[in-house]
């Protein structure tokens, strides 16, 4: 495999904008074939997805533990239902196994597992985990010499879990310059707004006085996503990065984006055709 691998958009015509869109229609079909699961934060975090996958990110979709891919870590495993859809997009899952999506036997559970799942680098879930082993990946990486990033996606919960800012802590002391944080600032937790619960802010400067290089991005402006992936992975130094993307749950779904409560959003089972059909009215080039 080519050191220099690049994703496969690099070879690809299909826009990013087409990429998100299709993230976004394949996590609503999977939710339409259990009739639940978590689609707000799926609808949400695509437009970064698609960024990571087919702009950011270097792998080979036939040989997902190929030594020589970047690391991309799910540390939100019920997000797990947006990633199987972009690794679908991405060549990694075949997209016959979408209707098997929380079946038994299935590839695809509700809650995301590495040994499941092909592409998946860890067991996500438990909330606060996912920061502290990019931080050893990226320990390993760097210790091997090689050039590798290791991505950790997050949610703003987990910057309510003191494992995260004791992550944050030795990353920055590690020098850990191959270390990308991506934090989903949607401002929902299952009791309310994340900034209600237990606010963060103010948040760069908390990641700032961490000792990283950090960012904040409108996470649904794809033009601002790539920007912020550039200047992360471009960043002089040996500072981990980190980026902020404030993101709108439900995002391309407006009759679900109004919704009081979206962190487990409800939707009726007449509503799965009708939220893909005004997403088919919304679908780009």
């Amino acid at each position: 495999m080519p050191e220099d691998q690049r994703p496969p958009s690099a070879l690809s015509n299909v826009s990013l904008a087409r990429r998100a869109w299709n993230i976004r229609r394949k996590a609503l079909l999977m939710g339409e074939v259990q009739g639940q699961g978590y689609i707000g934060q799926a609808l949400g975090i695509a437009d970064v997805l698609a960024a990571s996958y087919f702009h950011a990110l270097r792998y080979d979709p036939a040989h997902p533990e190929w030594e020589g891919r970047d690391r991309f870590l799910l540390s939100i495993g019920h997000y797990a239902i947006a990633l199987y859809a972009v690794l679908m997009e991405a060549g990694i899952l075949p997209e016959e196994e979408l209707e098997t999506y929380g079946m038994d036997d299935s590839r695809m559970p509700m809650s995301g597992m590495a040994s499941y799942t092909p592409g998946m680098e860890i067991t996500g879930g438990s909330l606060g985990h996912g920061l502290g082993i990019a931080v050893g990946m990226a320990m390993g990486l760097k210790r091997k010499g090689s050039d590798r990033f290791v991505y950790n996606l997050m949610s703003d919960g987990e910057l309510g879990e003191g494992s995260t800012w004791e992550a944050a802590m030795a990353g920055a002391h590690h020098r850990l310059g191959n270390l990308i944080c991506l934090i989903d600032f949607n401002d929902q937790q299952a009791d309310g707004k994340s900034t209600q619960m237990l606010s963060a802010e103010p948040l760069l400067d908390k990641w700032t006085a961490f000792g990283w290089h950090a960012q904040r991005v409108d996470g649904n402006d794809l033009d601002a996503v790539v920007a912020a992936f550039d200047a992360a992975r471009g960043h002089p130094g040996d500072q981990p990065r980190a980026i902020v993307f404030d993101t709108l749950m439900c995002k391309g779904v407006p009759f679900l984006e109004t919704r009081e409560i979206t962190h487990f959003v409800r939707v009726e089972k007449d509503e799965w055709a009708k939220a893909l059909a005004v997403l088919e009215e919304g679908k780009p080039a």
